[in-house]
């Protein structure tokens, strides 16, 4: 029985002790991964930062202990970093996808055969790389004609809508309000080439002349307050009373290209415009009228034309 006895302690000693060398060699090879994760991690932040930031990151002595807070296993790390870094914290900066800078092409876009502009990076919204004469040097010019160039659109958006509104309301709105109309004998709008800018009232000119200036300023001083890595855009004046502006960036950025396609459009409608009435000396209405009346009255109008 005593034999039995010792046999049975001498079992239960030995399997103890495997127990002890099984456990033992689990949290080894469980320190050591842990610490080849903590070195891969550290080695693709440091890839990715300046010259100085490798060599601090190099330098760094990696410990696996028990963070006293929250219980968890962590890394703990030799300066300049300080404190414990969780192994979950790890495992989000190992598996946080890479921020890879796209390459910029060195032909312009819209050009191909010349270079692009050091200036323009496709940072804005409808950049093609066309600035053939150089006016942006830099970025902070760059900014300033896109602020411009918004400026502008936003007007040519405007006036493309209103020229011919205007030469089709005009006459009807001057006889319910019992004023001389400002159309000449062609239907066309005063323009300095058309002439009859005399014909628009002075209390007119001073009313949009003083909204457009407070309008300006204000984008001005906006601009200038909000800095150029701020998050501001150019052009942005917190307009948006539709709430037709996106929440997320990629609408934002639609949205951005979407103004200045159609601001870039207004301007060369514009132009076409003013020459188009100055050489014809007819109104735009009156020059393309299947743009603006029904295609009946356009038909019998074209009817009674040719058949005189």
């Amino acid at each position: 029985l005593l034999s039995k006895q010792n046999t049975l302690v001498l079992h239960l000693r030995l399997h103890s002790r495997e127990q002890i060398i099984k456990r033992n060699c689990f949290k080894m090879v469980r320190q050591v991964a842990l610490f080849f994760v903590a070195l891969g991690a550290t080695s693709s932040a440091s890839a990715f930062s300046y010259s100085a930031g490798r060599s601090s990151m190099s330098r760094l002595e990696l410990n696996v202990v028990t963070d006293p807070y929250s219980g968890e296993d962590a890394v703990e790390t030799s300066e300049p970093v300080t404190g414990s870094i969780p192994i979950a914290t790890l495992e989000k900066m190992i598996d946080a996808p890479l921020t890879v800078e796209k390459k910029l092409p060195r032909m312009s876009e819209s050009i191909p055969f010349l270079k692009r502009p050091l200036a323009l990076t496709g940072e804005l919204a409808g950049d093609v790389g066309f600035d053939p004469i150089g006016f942006a040097k830099n970025r902070e010019t760059l900014w300033e004609m896109r602020e411009a160039e918004v400026k502008h659109g936003r007007l040519a958006m405007l006036g493309a809508a209103g020229w011919p509104i205007s030469e089709l309301l005009d006459r009807k709105i001057a006889e319910w309000l019992e004023i001389p109309s400002v159309l000449d004998a062609g239907d066309r709008v005063p323009t300095f080439l058309n002439g009859g800018m005399e014909k628009v009232s002075p209390k007119w000119w001073g009313f949009c002349l003083g909204l457009a200036g407070a309008i300006d300023l204000y984008s001005i001083q906006r601009a200038r307050s909000a800095g150029l890595d701020s998050g501001y855009i150019p052009g942005d004046l917190q307009f948006d009373p539709l709430g037709m502006y996106p929440e997320d960036e990629e609408g934002k950025k639609r949205m951005q290209l979407a103004e200045i396609k159609h601001g870039r459009l207004g301007m060369i409608g514009i132009l076409g415009f003013t020459v188009q009435e100055a050489i014809s000396k007819v109104g735009v209405v009156d020059e393309t009228p299947f743009f603006f009346f029904p295609i009946t009255k356009t038909l019998d109008t074209a009817i009674q034309h040719f058949s005189k």
